[in-house]
């Protein structure tokens, strides 16, 4: 017999001539070395010992940012770390079309403020009713049975019934557009070409969905998240076409993929850890203020920036047009801001970049916060203790969003 050698499929670019030999490192953003054992323990471990920047020639070739503070400075400066492309590969950034995520200030600014109007706090608690229901209806379903697949029962239906229902859109729908968004945040193929096929593709689709819906609302009255954006006003004007077809495909992307993702993370670490469990179980004070240390410990989105200019940073010399992988996980798994990071500490003053920073930082950050508390409150009262069932393994996997399925729970049902 002979041994006969694995042939690695992906594509590899050529190292360019100003980054050094000893910066390159064969990280697959995709395709996380360690990621059986999970995302956010992946990234940690690769972090080790690392720069503050390295250079990998996968996925098209770009640079990773390793350090928290690396990842939350360029968030904040968009003077040296363009949006023009936040995807990679490049080529699949550059097919991106929702808006106005790849927009820098000052052209950003109008649009994120329609945006803010539409999403505020004030806004958000009107909803707490409706999302509260949308919770307790799923659990109350779920609670009698003893067990339950979390990421498919209620991770992938819940905050998808609170979005539908906030953008007034049939919840039939849901699945073609979780498949848009699916190939949009993890995009398939072996090559940067492929990749931005598909992720082409799906942009396309949402494009084609929302169309009608806008067609229909301009001009309306309704309440609703679509017929508010569309018939507001950039700078006094009303949107263009384009520009109304990125900003409402971009709503549907972030409201179908995100905290769905994220509950599923928050909750294979309570079924591990039931002594965490036990400790906001009934306080829902130390509950409802711990919350955002769950969102510190489990980011699950990793965008980039491109470079805007020549420029020497850390020590690195960068040039217009390279591409930068800031991966939000790596801030809250800062040791030197969150000491002992992959432990969850309900008492952490947390210092994290989930939601992301500067002019872009998430504009849903007020509902994922709300969703998150809701759930835990909700789901302890009805079921308290809970573990990981038999023999689950949940399975991972990472990308623009990371996603975590086959999240098997189980419990003594009443």
């Amino acid at each position: 017999m002979t041994d006969t050698a694995t042939i690695d499929p992906r594509a590899r670019a050529a190292r360019p001539d100003h980054v050094p030999e000893e910066l390159v490192r064969d990280i697959d953003m995709y395709a996380l070395d360690g990621i059986e054992n999970g995302y956010h323990e992946a990234w940690k471990s690769l972090q080790e010992g690392q720069p503050d920047l390295v250079w990998t020639p996968l996925t098209g070739g770009h640079w990773i940012a390793m350090s928290g503070p690396v990842v939350k400075e360029i968030y904040e400066d968009p003077t040296r770390f363009s949006s023009e492309v936040i995807f990679l590969p490049k080529e699949a950034g550059e097919k991106y079309a929702m808006v106005p995520t790849r927009m820098d200030p000052p052209e950003h600014t109008p649009y994120r403020k329609l945006l803010d109007s539409a999403l505020n706090p004030a806004r958000i608690r009107e909803l707490e009713g409706m999302v509260r229901k949308a919770a307790i209806d799923l659990i109350e379903e779920i609670a009698p049975r003893g067990e339950c697949d979390f990421a498919m029962d209620y991770a992938k239906k819940f905050p998808v019934r609170v979005f539908m229902a906030l953008a007034d859109l049939p919840i039939e729908d849901a699945p073609k557009l979780a498949l848009f968004a699916d190939d949009m945040t993890r995009p398939r193929g072996n090559t940067p070409e492929e990749m931005a096929a598909c992720l082409d593709e799906a942009n396309k689709g949402f494009f084609a969905y929302v169309e009608p819906i806008i067609a229909a609302r301009k001009g309306g009255t309704g309440k609703d998240l679509i017929t508010t954006l569309v018939n507001g006003t950039i700078n006094g004007e009303p949107m263009s076409h384009d520009k109304e077809l990125g900003l409402i495909s971009l709503l549907l992307l972030g409201g179908l993929d995100t905290v769905v993702n994220f509950l599923s993370f928050m909750m294979i670490y309570l079924a591990r850890h039931p002594d965490k469990v036990a400790e906001v179980r009934g306080n829902d004070l130390k509950l409802m203020r711990g919350v955002e240390e769950l969102f510190r410990r489990f980011p699950v989105v990793s965008e980039a920036r491109m470079v805007a200019k020549d420029q020497t940073y850390r020590g690195v010399d960068l040039k217009r047009g390279d591409m930068i992988l800031i991966p939000t996980a790596l801030t809250g798994l800062d040791e030197n801001a969150n000491p002992d990071p992959l432990t969850l500490d309900w008492e952490r003053l947390p210092k994290h970049s989930t939601f992301g920073g500067g002019p872009h930082r998430c504009v849903g950050l007020h509902l994922a916060r709300m969703e998150a508390t809701v759930t835990l409150q909700e789901w302890l009262k009805r079921i308290p203790e809970f573990r990981l069932a038999d023999g689950c393994n949940p399975v991972y996997a990472s990308g623009i969003i990371a996603s975590a399925e086959n999240v098997r729970l189980s419990w003594n049902a009443k």
